[in-house]
């Protein structure tokens, strides 16, 4: 009502504007903001907002991804906040904030992620120490890959749950909240006495599947732990299931696999939340085709990719593995013409956004279909 009467406004004053087709004139303003949440920043459309998340949001980055970092604040409007993060020369952390933070609600991009899993943690205990002595009004570590994630249960006699560990340094440092996506499993958000907030690559992919991936599908869950996550897509899709059953005779080799379900004739999406050394898609790559798979493609939250993945991936019968840039891999992608990436940047600022009006976090997802 309060658009149509702003109109009716302008056009009495003798305003000249364009004529509008009759579907445009009928359709409310807010409807196409929606549609186009994934290309332009919110904050666009209320300058308010905007004006007083720059002046009270501070988004700081550790070394693990500044790019991600400078992607997130370019779509937030904001700029990155300055900080120093290096090493001594004994090889101690060191962290130094430049410019001041006092009652600010600070957002810290940081996946501790490979290739110095250690040192990125490091870096965001001491980073978050230095926030909170610093007067933050509130601390939020954003961890697109949340590292020691698989190491979440005691699954043989005296093996440490380092995940719940890395949950307790990140409460003891100070953060206040816990912004990340894909856990490779859910319930460690249950060893954190802090909010967490987990996010869905799921819609990105349901995405980039329907836009660049043409024929018939039918969905793959490597693993049986996976099933959840690929049931959720072959939903959103119409496809079909899959379910390869795998057994390891230790950490990171498969001795056998089975495959339940019909691929023949069918182009085979395999769906995971990490790709370590790649030996479970190509060999999962090799039976989706021997089963009679027109096509094989990977579709990987974190690409993690350590030890002989790249050879692995060049060398397999798949056709692409798409990972996210939640973890850097820019040099690896040079050497592999089968990588693609989807950019989280849009999501998780989008995320960071709402953290701080206090809005819903689980509808950004809606808003993704």
């Amino acid at each position: 009502k309060q658009w149509y009467q702003r109109r009716v406004r302008g056009i009495n004053r003798g305003q000249q504007q364009d004529s509008l087709t009759s579907s445009q004139t009928h359709k409310p303003p807010q409807r196409e903001r929606t549609a186009l949440t994934s290309q332009l920043p919110t904050t666009q459309s209320d300058p308010q907002k905007e004006k007083e998340m720059s002046e009270r949001v501070k988004i700081l980055a550790g070394n693990a991804h500044p790019e991600l970092a400078q992607e997130i604040a370019k779509y937030l409007g904001v700029a990155l906040g300055k900080a120093d993060v290096g090493k001594f020369s004994n090889g101690e952390t060191s962290v130094m904030i430049s410019e001041s933070i006092r009652d600010m609600d600070v957002f810290i991009i940081q996946p501790t992620c490979n290739p110095n899993v250690n040192d990125n943690l490091m870096e965001l205990l001491v980073m978050a120490d230095a926030i909170k002595r610093a007067s933050a009004k509130r601390i939020t570590a954003v961890i697109p890959c949340f590292g020691y994630a698989r190491q979440d249960k005691k699954d043989k006699s005296r093996a440490p749950i380092t995940g719940k560990l890395v949950a307790n340094l990140i409460e003891t440092a100070g953060i206040d909240r816990v912004i990340t996506m894909d856990l490779h499993a859910s319930q460690i958000q249950g060893f954190f006495n802090i909010p967490v907030d987990n996010l869905y690559a799921e819609p990105l992919i349901v995405k980039y599947i329907r836009k660049s991936i043409p024929g018939e599908k039918v969905i793959v869950s490597p693993d049986a732990g996976g099933v959840k996550r690929a049931k959720l897509i072959s939903d959103k899709l119409g496809a079909e299931l899959a379910i390869i059953h795998k057994e390891r005779r230790k950490a990171g080799e498969v001795s056998e696999m089975i495959l339940v379900g019909d691929v023949r004739d069918k182009v085979a999406l395999l769906v995971d939340d990490m790709a370590d050394t790649c030996g479970t898609l190509a060999t999962a790559a090799e039976l989706l085709i021997s089963k009679g798979a027109s096509g094989v493609y990977a579709l990987v939250t974190h690409g993690v990719l350590s030890g002989p993945a790249i050879d692995r991936i060049n060398n397999s019968g798949l056709a692409e593995l798409v990972i996210t840039n939640s973890i850097p891999h820019a040099e690896k992608a040079d050497k592999c013409p089968k990588l693609k990436t989807i950019s989280i940047s849009h999501m998780l600022a989008e995320a960071i956004r709402r953290t701080h009006h206090g809005e819903s976090i689980s509808s950004l997802f809606t808003d993704h279909k």
